[in-house]
């Protein structure tokens, strides 16, 4: 069933339902040579184009800034973001979708040994610019410095050649560098959870972002998220719960 004709022509003022595809988070979606990207988000995108009845139109970027900036600046009609009062600004959230932890990692001869102990003067911290994780510990920690990476996915490079003492971010994209890299672990449990939602431009209106809402509890609730994630092979990521 699609939704009522006011409802669609808010969210496809161009015709077609454009979505803000971040690939710099592979829980959330990645690069696709045949279809620009492929993952979660993606699936949630043409699922939610099926119910207005239009076409999809993918906007991939390769870090969440990007791809924030563009409903933002209404050049997307919708986006998949870590929910942030920062970005609430200009955006309507749903609830979340997906949760995902946010880990460190250092060297294995590193002092540190727990979260708690990141937060001490002369520490640095890489991080993607403009990530959840970036917003999160630019209002968290006080001492250490924030070092900033031109993307998530650049993150460990720039923590092993600038010879940083940790780097932060998705614990399945840290963990892959284990991996890659001899001589790294991860400190123990999380410093954050992220909560994955979608968002569409506030100046859609209310009843836009109740339907984008309501649309996302009723993907968590049929399993239709939970089967996104077994299909793209996704760890290290939980369906949210139903919103309150």
């Amino acid at each position: 069933m699609t939704l009522p004709a006011a409802i669609v022509q808010a969210f496809t003022p161009t015709g077609v339902l454009r979505a803000s595809i971040n690939t710099g988070n592979p829980v959330l979606a990645r690069a696709d040579a045949d279809h620009g990207a492929a993952g979660v988000s993606v699936d949630l995108a043409r699922a939610f184009a099926g119910r207005l009845g239009v076409p999809l139109e993918l906007v991939v970027f390769d870090t969440a800034g990007k791809s924030v900036d563009a409903v933002a600046n209404e050049q997307a009609d919708i986006g998949f973001f870590a929910i942030d009062p920062v970005r609430g600004a200009q955006i309507a959230f749903t609830d979340a979708y997906v949760l995902i932890e946010g880990a460190y990692l250092v060297r294995q001869d590193s002092p540190l040994q727990a979260n708690d102990e990141v937060d001490r003067a002369g520490h640095r911290v890489a991080v993607g610019k403009g990530s959840a994780y970036d917003l999160h510990l630019t209002r968290e920690l006080k001492a250490a410095e924030i070092v900033r990476a031109p993307s998530s996915p650049a993150v460990v490079q720039a923590f092993l050649d600038q010879r940083l003492d940790v780097a932060a971010g998705v614990k399945q994209q840290l963990e892959s560098a284990l991996s890659d890299h001899a001589g790294l672990r991860l400190l123990p449990g999380r410093f954050m959870v992220i909560r994955q939602a979608m968002g569409t431009p506030k100046s859609r209106g209310a009843a836009a972002a109740e339907a984008l809402r309501a649309f996302v509890e009723e993907q968590k609730a049929s399993g239709f998220v939970a089967e996104a994630l077994r299909r793209h092979d996704i760890q290290g990521a939980s369906v949210a719960p139903a919103a309150a």
